[in-house]
């Protein structure tokens, strides 16, 4: 639609727009009260006409999601997901509810060799707040917007490590489901894995067709498919892949469960056929 281009293109030269204004406030730099006010103007209105076109996307029998997919550009779409899939993952590691495993044959945890790493990274980050707090307070608007990134950061450090607690990997009937944080979630059907091994790696170099899952830079277990399957990147980029390298806490079960299903698929008698047709 015409009308939903012109909006994205719009939005893509008003709130880079914006976030220059917010910078330079930030920075000392006086800007005319026309100019804020133009600005604000041309937010509120961008904010507006999408909200009218996305109640008409709605009435031409688009879904809610259906609409905002169509509105908004893929990418920022998926941005804004991961980005909510990492906080709401701190309410499931506070409330210990794991994502995914209801039904599954098996869960196999691989968050605990990150632990400190991550439990470390979020503690340099908070000194840091606490430091910038104490070196910025008297720029009370660049104090305020430090203090705001400075927390998200360590909310997102600590989403990070969330996801990667409560999304772990799962054998569920026939789908070998790997995980990584909440940007990798990669459904293999067992009927597509050629073989599984254990094999520890801790150096993995980039290669077209593998999707190294590594947790603590380690991998231990190394899936080999038959035929590709699609591992989106971030901003939803295909990256088809053959060799899939990951990591458990416990190994050697994963590989153990995985090995079972796949005997146990590979194993399943063929239908019978029935009685021979009459000549």
């Amino acid at each position: 639609m015409t009308s939903v281009r012109l909006l994205r293109v719009l939005a893509w030269g008003v709130l880079p727009l914006e976030v220059v204004l917010v910078v330079c406030l930030a920075g000392g730099v006086r800007i005319p009260a026309v100019v804020l006010g133009l600005a604000e103007a041309l937010v509120v209105g961008l904010l507006l006409a999408e909200g009218l076109v996305l109640l008409r996307l709605r009435r031409s029998g688009l879904s809610w999601r259906g609409a905002v997919a169509e509105l908004v550009p893929g990418p920022v779409l998926r941005l804004v997901g991961h980005e909510l899939r990492l906080l709401a993952s701190l309410g499931r590691w506070v409330a210990r509810r794991p994502h995914g495993t209801a039904g599954a044959d098996g869960v196999f945890p691989h968050a605990r060799d990150q632990a400190a790493l991550m439990y470390g990274f979020a503690f340099v980050c908070v000194v840091e707040t606490v430091g910038l707090s104490f070196l910025l307070a008297r720029w009370p608007v660049v104090h305020g917007i430090v203090l705001v990134l400075d927390v998200y950061t360590v909310l997102f450090v600590l989403g990070l490590h969330a996801a990667s607690a409560t999304r772990p990997h799962v054998l569920a009937g026939n789908v070998l489901r790997l995980r990584q944080a909440a940007h990798v979630d990669l459904r293999i059907p067992l009927d597509r894995i050629a073989s599984v091994r254990r094999e520890t790696l801790f150096s993995h170099e980039k290669a077209d067709g593998e999707l190294n899952l590594a947790v603590g830079a380690q991998t231990s277990v190394t899936v080999e498919l038959t035929e590709p399957v699609d591992a989106p990147r971030l901003l939803g980029t295909p990256r088809p892949v053959r060799v899939v390298r990951v990591h458990a806490d416990d190994p050697q079960a994963l590989y153990g469960a995985v090995r079972e299903a796949l005997t146990r698929v590979r194993t399943v008698p063929s239908p019978d056929p029935g009685p021979p047709p009459r000549v």
